[in-house]
């Protein structure tokens, strides 16, 4: 028997350290969350999927979604909660957003001060709500497969993500047909097969990364062709090199 997944009603606004590995278990709040880590790698997962987050980036968790949180490297975790009526973005799915240096700073001083319902903290939550409405969405998302076929491909990649095995080669494996496999892609994960790859092995390098991995050694256990190119991916998506990620305090 499952065991209950708890209930704290009211999100907190907080600070926690987290070390290599930790986990917060599955719970839910009837507020919205903001999930940021000013170090290391965080990773929400839900039913839908997981999101992954390096110190560039937030997660926001809409009030209600039943999640858990898994830390990669030392985590110094900042969580804002927000009344269920404020939602400033509106949305109600998870989702990464950038963090400009300016909204960075403002959750951290929101999360640590004083928890009163005074007036310089609530000219603060103003002005943190306008820069998350502000802040532009980030499509680092690794989609949970419903489908039994497909999800039995997508643990291959995601188990093994140095194979290079094509969508073809993968479907011979598990007795489904390419174009099959090609359309549930679509269909169900809103992405295509190397979209989703290319999503799997970054949330590797992600983590990797955290635990102090050489860059060259990355790119090989993740299955790109070489070093240069694992950078070009690891550029476009988060508008940094992987080096210059591993030396950010």
């Amino acid at each position: 028997m499952p065991e209950p997944i708890r209930h704290t009603p009211v999100a907190p606004t907080h600070v926690r350290v987290l070390g290599p590995g930790d986990r917060i278990d599955a719970h839910r709040h009837d507020d919205h969350q903001i999930a940021y880590a000013g170090s290391g790698v965080v990773a929400v997962t839900t039913d839908a999927g997981t999101w992954c987050a390096p110190g560039t980036r937030a997660i926001w968790v809409p009030a209600g979604t039943v999640h858990s949180h898994r830390a990669y490297g030392h985590l110094e975790m900042y969580f804002v909660g927000l009344p269920a009526d404020d939602n400033p973005l509106g949305l109600d799915e998870p989702t990464v957003l950038a963090v400009s240096p300016l909204l960075r700073e403002l959750i951290i001083e929101y999360a640590r001060g004083p928890k009163d319902a005074g007036p310089e903290r609530s000219r603060l939550r103003a002005v943190l709500r306008d820069q998350l409405r502000a802040s532009p969405q980030q499509p680092v998302r690794l989609p949970t497969p419903e489908d039994p076929r497909l999800a039995a491909v997508c643990a291959l990649v995601h188990d093994h993500p140095a194979e290079p095995r094509t969508l073809a080669e993968l479907g011979a494996a598990t007795g489904v047909g390419e174009r099959t496999l090609s359309r549930l892609f679509r269909a169900e994960l809103g992405m295509t097969f190397p979209q989703w790859r290319t999503q799997s092995r970054l949330y590797h390098a992600l983590r990797m990364l955290a635990e102090d991995t050489p860059v060259t050694v990355v790119a090989h256990r993740c299955g790109w062709s070489s070093t240069s190119a694992f950078i070009d991916v690891f550029r476009r998506f988060f508008g940094y090199t992987p080096g210059t990620h591993q030396r950010r305090p």
